[in-house]
């Protein structure tokens, strides 16, 4: 193990303990890393990618996962440098870098020369979270949806993710974008309002860890925005998994999302940092 000098490492099980203490520093904001962290044990097989760190005198500085998603943790200017120099000698294997706006910004800064051009750069996502009762009633008909409903969920979940990231999930095969939906539902982990056998809203918690979970996907079907319905979904949504999941529940909203963040302002969500997002 390196001690007197600085450097990035790649970080496997041996690293699980220190890796876990540098998430816990900040437990929301860094809940992606810790769940992958948590699911794979650093295993470079089960990750589908590395974690890399970043040591200065044998500790462990910053981190970066780097897999579909390339993700920093509580990084310093120093490290930021130092992952870019080495992300940079790579061919880009990643759909997106995410994370706290201070890291993101200037990590695409140091990487688009070698990387760029991105297709799109959302740089103010407010991340919001809540740790207590919503601040109105929640919807009675959200729920959770069972494995044998499916086929119900997944046209709602393709319209979303088109509509978000502004590509279909479909566009290189069904498989991958199937088996993540399929893996929710056996979580418990969709939930949603359904009316005739057609989902109306809908929202999963795609990550959870023991101090946070993350709410991804919400989606109200097109005919029935402006009604209301999005509020009050959200509010039984955080309900649930206030009670069941995680303490915390956490979320990023684009900027200019001015109806969703509405709608999260009135459940009760609070910003408490700044996200960004690199697409490609």
């Amino acid at each position: 193990m390196l001690r007197t000098s600085t450097r990035v490492i790649d970080l496997g099980p041996a690293d699980l303990p220190r890796v876990r203490r540098l998430c816990a520093r900040n437990p929301t904001v860094n809940a992606f890393v810790a769940h992958r962290v948590d699911a794979t044990g650093l295993e470079r097989s089960r990750l589908g990618g590395a974690v890399w760190g970043y040591v200065q005198q044998g500790e462990l500085v910053s981190a970066c996962h780097v897999g579909a998603n390339l993700v920093p943790v509580e990084v310093t200017p120093a490290a930021i440098s130092a992952f870019a120099g080495q992300a940079s000698t790579l061919d880009r294997t990643c759909s997106s870098m995410v994370g706290p706006a201070r890291a993101v910004l200037p990590l695409w800064e140091q990487l688009e020369p070698s990387w760029g051009p991105a297709r799109e750069v959302r740089a103010d996502q407010p991340f919001l979270a809540i740790d207590t009762a919503p601040a109105i009633r929640p919807d009675p008909d959200v729920r959770r949806l069972t494995v044998d409903e499916f086929d119900t969920l997944y046209p709602a979940s393709v319209a979303m993710f088109t509509e978000e990231v502004g590509i279909s999930p479909e566009l290189e095969g069904t498989s991958y974008y199937r088996t993540r939906v399929a893996q929710l539902l056996a979580r418990g982990c969709c939930f949603a309002r359904v009316e005739d056998g057609r989902i109306v809203f809908k929202a999963e918690v795609g990550l959870a860890t023991s101090g946070a979970c993350q709410i991804q996907g919400v989606y109200v079907d097109p005919e029935f925005r402006g009604r209301g319905i999005a509020t009050p979904a959200m509010a039984a949504v955080v309900t649930m998994a206030l009670a069941s999941i995680a303490p915390v529940v956490t979320l990023y909203v684009n900027a200019g999302n001015t109806a969703a963040r509405a709608t999260y302002a009135r459940t009760g969500f609070v910003q408490t940092a700044t996200f960004s997002t690199v697409l490609f």
